[in-house]
């Protein structure tokens, strides 16, 4: 029997529960990792980090077609099905710029790409997108570089950019003269390095995790935090992203709560963006939602 997870997007390939059997002849390494429900199903320990990790090989390999994947100990292990949803809503919304078909060949740039580099795995499968990744942090872009390597034909799809500028976000990156159907971005989201930790520890104690066990969903400074947290970041990405109005057609960010909206909304009519929408998005119990802004007119993003 299988049972949809609700909210993910229809294209979703993670809206049925995992099937294990089928995960670990995609990943054969996931079988030790395997443990049985008191419903006698098949399923890993969450509050294992290796087992977390594996189970992420595991599905972007049976997926995605990436048969190699790996990150350092201590970086984000991203939740793959949730990491899917904003690529898929991605996709619709330039698609409503185009009639309803999806765009092929869209580039899009991913900033804070991360040791993982999930979105352009995804999106590079789904969509046969072209992807610019920037990242700031260099045993990050390094393991981003490596999975690029370590994949054949990634690397006609997926090129990576270091930021040098602690304060920059798309300045160094977008080149003059380049055009951008799309960025993204999965902002560091606490203020400070006790709020991350902290954070930390609730994760942990909610896995029921031992005192001194890695977090599956850990991460680097880069990854969890930055001075001012979340809207912070958010407000010098919407005053920088001014200057790139004329290159890229569509600006994208999570936004992890809904009361960080209102400062953001604020600064997008004081940047003098065209256009501003939001798009949510739930995974199971978990709300979440991206806005998108345009200083392009509908006719000039159709183009």
């Amino acid at each position: 029997m299988t049972s949809q997870k609700p909210g993910l997007h229809p294209r979703n390939r993670h809206r049925s529960r995992y099937d294990m059997n089928a995960l670990c002849q995609s990943c054969p390494a996931l079988q030790d990792y395997i443990v049985e429900t008191p419903a006698g199903e098949p399923s890993v320990n969450f509050a294992d980090p290796l087992a977390v990790k594996t189970l992420n090989k595991a599905l972007l390999a049976h997926f995605y077609g990436v048969a190699h994947w790996d990150i350092p100990e201590g970086f984000l292990c991203p939740p793959v099905p949730g990491r899917a949803d904003y690529v898929h809503h991605l996709a619709d919304l330039l698609a409503d710029d185009r009639d309803g078909a999806i765009p092929q060949q869209a580039s899009v740039l991913d900033i804070g790409t991360g040791a993982n580099l999930i979105y352009p795995l995804i999106g590079v499968h789904e969509y046969h997108w072209r992807f610019t990744g920037s990242e700031i942090g260099a045993e990050a872009f390094a393991s981003a570089q490596a999975i690029i390597s370590a994949n054949a034909g990634l690397s006609r799809s997926i090129r990576l950019r270091r930021q040098k500028e602690a304060t920059s976000i798309f300045n160094g990156i977008i080149h003059k003269n380049e055009s951008y159907d799309a960025t993204m971005c999965n902002p560091p989201f606490h203020d400070s390095a006790a709020a991350a930790r902290a954070g930390s520890e609730r994760k942990r104690r909610n896995l029921g995790q031992a005192e001194d066990a890695v977090l599956n969903f850990g991460g680097q400074q880069q990854e969890l935090w930055c001075e001012g947290g979340e809207v912070a970041f958010i407000l010098r990405m919407i005053a920088e992203s001014k200057q790139f109005g004329r290159q890229v057609k569509w600006f994208t960010t999570l936004v992890s709560r809904g009361d960080n909206l209102p400062p953001l909304y604020r600064a997008l009519t004081e940047a003098g963006a065209v256009k501003v929408v939001k798009k949510e998005m739930a995974q199971g119990q978990k709300q979440s939602r991206f806005i998108a802004w345009s200083f392009m007119d509908d006719n000039k993003r159709r183009k």
